[in-house]
């Protein structure tokens, strides 16, 4: 077992420790997921459930389909990491949503079945923000061509914020909404806050291990570099104290463990998971470091925030701060009251009533309007 370290938002923990087989014949878990295939098989005569890979970007990225109705507004997700693929964890909270909207999850590149499906050193020297950002714009044109759509939702999380938030800015005429999970607003002002949360529950808590490691590194993140070594000192204890996933000691079993047991991967699947986040971390933190949306004042198109009340690994006062003074035809913040970083999963039933709420009457509306 590969065990990858997470430097970035979604996967901020200090590792993914996700169980894969030594030989990729060798699987357990294959009984596992053929039930919860069935239990996830879309039979209304109305829906859609397919898996493929596409040409995006100039490679291969594998793109999931899933919706009981065709007429339902479409949602893309663009998931964290980076190279943490949601595809083989959206079954654990997903299936509700599928009655109300189409939900399109993606690979993205170096990430998952999109690793596995492309020579890594045609793709090294391409993983670039702005390369995403262009890739989910592209996405989405095949999306809407392939569904019969004019606009989707976009709904990100984490380090899919960074990608999603570009992609809106970029493209405001392909989207209803913007729907932010873990919204990243400014990199540095996320690893001060978080850093300073540690270090408080650390000493409540009379930590003495946790407050030395902390203090050996501080101020954080300061003038000093923001290296990987202090990354990982950083968000080890406010993970710890529930600042990944509400009330939990940084464990998230749930999340990690996911992918053993999706009918979208196999085994070789899930080996890619850790050697696709391997190869992507160094090479795009440098540029996730500079990440800074708070010059942004105006916004093309409806803007929604997901704020989990316990998030100190994206925490979410600065996304409320943005959300406060931006520019927006329609703008809505919902604070999820016993969530941390990983809404999706630890609140579904309030995820799926805020959609209802504050998203989908925007895409129904403007839906019922064309022509």
């Amino acid at each position: 077992m590969k065990i990858a370290a997470c430097l970035l938002p979604f996967l901020a923990a200090l590792s993914t420790p996700v169980v894969a087989q030594d030989k990729p014949g060798d699987d357990m878990y294959a009984k596992a997921r053929g039930v919860v295939g069935d239990l996830q098989r879309i039979v209304a005569p109305t829906g859609v459930q397919e898996t493929y890979k596409a040409r995006i970007g100039g490679i291969d990225q594998w793109i999931n389909v899933r919706g009981q109705d065709r007429g339902n507004p479409v949602i893309l997700f663009v998931h964290g990491g980076p190279a943490s693929p949601l595809m083989p964890a959206a079954w654990e909270f997903q299936r509700p949503l599928e009655e109300y909207f189409t939900v399109v999850n993606y690979d993205q590149r170096g990430a998952g079945k999109t690793f596995l499906a492309n020579d890594p050193d045609a793709v090294a020297d391409t993983l670039h923000i702005e390369r995403y950002v262009d890739d989910a714009i592209e996405v989405a044109e095949h999306v809407r061509k392939r569904l019969g759509k004019d606009k989707l939702i976009l709904m990100a999380h984490s380090w899919g914020t960074v990608v999603g938030m570009g992609a809106a800015l970029e493209r405001p005429d392909l989207f209803h909404a913007y729907v932010g999970i873990g919204q990243v607003i400014n990199v540095r002002d996320n690893e001060r806050i978080s850093f300073e949360y540690g270090l408080a529950q650390a000493r409540e808590h009379g930590n003495a291990e946790a407050v030395a490691e902390l203090e050996s590194i501080a101020p954080y993140p300061g003038d000093q570099p923001i290296t990987r070594e202090r990354i990982i000192i950083a968000r080890k204890w406010p993970q710890f104290y529930g600042g990944m996933t509400a009330y939990r000691d940084g464990s998230a079993k749930y999340f990690f463990g996911a992918p053993l047991l999706s009918p979208e991967y196999d085994a070789a699947d899930v080996k890619a998971i850790d050697a696709g986040n391997v190869f992507t971390l160094g090479r795009i933190l440098p540029e996730f470091l500079e990440v800074d949306y708070k010059r942004v004042r105006e916004f093309p198109i409806p803007v929604v925030m997901f704020m989990g009340r316990h998030d100190y690994t994206t925490p979410s006062q600065p996304t409320a701060d943005w959300l406060e003074r931006v520019d927006a035809p329609y703008k809505r913040g919902v604070w999820f009251e016993r969530s941390a970083h990983m809404i999706p999963w630890e609140e579904p039933g309030k995820l799926l009533v805020s959609l209802l709420e504050t998203v989908r009457p925007l895409a129904v509306e403007a839906e019922a309007t064309q022509p």
